[in-house]
């Protein structure tokens, strides 16, 4: 099983903790995110895995090494001039994912407790190209889905009636089919192409995540919130 890890973020909204580290090495719990990450992909069966970089990148490939990939195969996918979002960064690293079986990504700065293997499972019983690890959560950007998990649209954007909202994870599993669909190039994300793909009745679901907690680390407020959910021995 492979997984993609996105860590190009520049973690603007984490200065000044981020001008000398990338958010994706942050420690909550007393390990870095991207560990936390990592290790909890390789317990849902990861044996391979592809990370993207961009600020401070030669600090995440240094950890990794240093970790000696925490026995995983794992490569670099460098997007050095600029960040290419989930999108643009998960099309760039498409070659590494030649298997034919579906595969995880994983944002680095979401710390969660939810059971990928319950995820990965219902990405298989569907054949969706897609499967997105959703919470019902305040958002500014919910996404909007039938009965069914369906995705349908986005709020603000679509017709509600009858959809149920839902705020993304940034936790997923996609089957590599997704390629040849992705019309997109250069700096996107990987949402539009959901939103757009949903929109021409191609299957798109979500899954939806009743874990006991979820949170990113993009601000100092998530992140310290995330390093006291760590400090009472939640495993994740």
């Amino acid at each position: 099983m492979k997984a993609m890890i996105f860590a190009a973020g520049l973690g603007t909204r984490l200065r000044p903790l981020t001008d000398n580290v990338p958010k994706a090495l942050l420690e909550v719990g007393g390990a870095p995110m991207l560990e936390l990450v990592i290790k909890k992909l390789a317990a849902a069966g990861v044996k391979e895995l592809v990370v993207n970089t961009h600020h401070f990148h030669e600090k995440i490939e240094a950890f990794l090494r240093a970790r000696n990939n925490f026995g995983l195969k794992a490569e670099i996918s460098r997007e050095a001039e600029f960040p290419l979002e989930t999108g643009g960064g998960l099309k760039k690293a498409a070659a590494f994912f030649n298997d034919g079986k579906p595969f995880f990504a994983y944002n680095a700065d979401v710390y969660s407790e939810m059971d990928l293997g319950a995820l990965y499972a219902a990405h298989l019983s569907t054949g969706a190209l897609a499967t997105l690890a959703v919470r019902e959560r305040s958002s500014r950007r919910h996404l909007l889905f039938d009965a069914q998990m369906n995705l349908k649209g986005r709020e603000g954007e679509t017709e509600a009636a009858g959809l149920r909202p839902f705020a993304f994870s940034g936790i997923q599993v996609i089957s590599p089919g997704i390629f040849a669909e992705m019309r997109e190039t250069g700096v996107f994300s990987v949402t539009g192409v959901y939103l757009r793909l949903a929109g021409e009745g191609r299957p798109i679901k979500g899954f939806e995540d009743k874990s006991p907690y979820w949170s990113d680390i993009g601000d100092r407020e998530r992140l310290e919130a995330a390093r006291f959910r760590a400090a009472e021995g939640i495993k994740l």
